[in-house]
């Protein structure tokens, strides 16, 4: 099966701090730079599992943004739509980690070459050869890429395509009022929604704190599968006509960052090519697991090889 996934978003460096609780009010060491974005994370993985994919992005021309090119091409994405801006530079953040499941960000995207991303950037002869499409909610910094995202959506679903959309919500990213309005208008059009057990109230559209009732409000607003990642503890998935949830592969955390972004690229592209969704969801655990035990947002992205030696091995 030819499975054909588009992205579009921030595409960035990003420098680690070396201690916990290292906080960015003094002088302090990072690890860095590294590829990262959490599209571009996304775009990765799908490549690695071995599908066609596609990202769109902007970076300054400059050695971060080669950088981020190259990794993306060498990996087996289509680095095509990645426009190098002359006049900009390319995106960077700065990340502190007060415990394995809280951090802080300290970014200059909407400032930077991925933040001047617009629709007009968009190539839709090439965006066409793509079925599916997916959504960061942290890509929805600005207009213009909110407005992307709009022209996006409309091609791949006049296309026949499907659309997924992970919130990936950053406290540091809800005071952008455009992001809130965008979320609404992005889950009309969504097929498949990825939230994090954490961000799931955010979108239950009442004061319930029932899963089931708000996933059933989802279902009702016309979104098919909604999966909910739950980190150590695995995943669940919901249809209307069915539930599954899977446990987690334990392991060593060494960076967190980009655990969700694997883990929905696998689910996404299995599901498409045709795994069953227990089998999908247990691959995208292991995806997850592997992300966490390297050192840098895109460092741990897997083949299929890898996912499936890692369930071998906990199996």
């Amino acid at each position: 099966m030819n499975i054909t996934i588009a992205t579009l978003g921030e595409l960035l460096v990003e420098f680690l701090a070396k201690k916990e609780n290292q906080g960015f009010s003094s002088p302090g060491e990072f690890w860095g730079p590294y590829p990262s974005g959490a599209p571009a994370i996304f775009a990765d993985q799908v490549a690695k599992l071995g599908f066609r994919s596609l990202l769109f992005s902007c970076v300054g021309n400059d050695a971060f943004g080669v950088m981020n090119i190259t990794r993306l091409s060498r990996d087996g994405v289509n680095v095509q739509g990645i426009s190098v801006l002359p006049n900009a530079t390319t995106g960077s953040a700065f990340v502190s980690y007060r415990s394995q499941a809280q951090r802080d960000f300290i970014f200059n995207m909407p400032d930077s070459a991925c933040g001047l991303l617009s629709a007009a950037h968009l190539d839709e002869t090439l965006l066409r050869q793509y079925r599916h499409f997916h959504i960061m909610g942290s890509s929805l910094f600005s207009f213009r890429l909110i407005d992307a995202v709009r022209k996006a959506i409309s091609i791949v679903k006049e296309n026949g395509g499907t659309i997924s959309f992970d919130p990936n919500i950053r406290k540091e990213m809800l005071k952008i009022r455009e992001m809130s309005q965008a979320f609404e208008y992005i889950l009309d059009y969504t097929d498949f929604f990825l939230p994090s057990d954490g961000e799931l109230d955010y979108f239950g559209l009442s004061k319930s704190r029932d899963e089931e009732k708000i996933v059933a409000r989802l279902h009702k607003r016309g979104i098919a599968h909604v999966i909910i990642k739950r980190g150590a503890r695995g995943a669940s998935y919901y249809s209307k006509d069915e539930q599954h949830h899977v446990a987690g592969y334990p392991v060593k955390v060494v960076d967190p960052t980009g655990a969700g972004d694997c883990f929905g690229a696998t689910f996404v592209s299995l599901f498409l090519a045709g795994y069953s969704v227990p089998d999908a969801l247990a691959h995208a655990n292991a995806a997850g697991s592997l992300a966490i035990s390297a050192r840098g947002p895109m460092e741990g992205t897997s083949t299929l090889a890898q996912i499936k030696e890692l369930m071998m091995q906990q199996n």
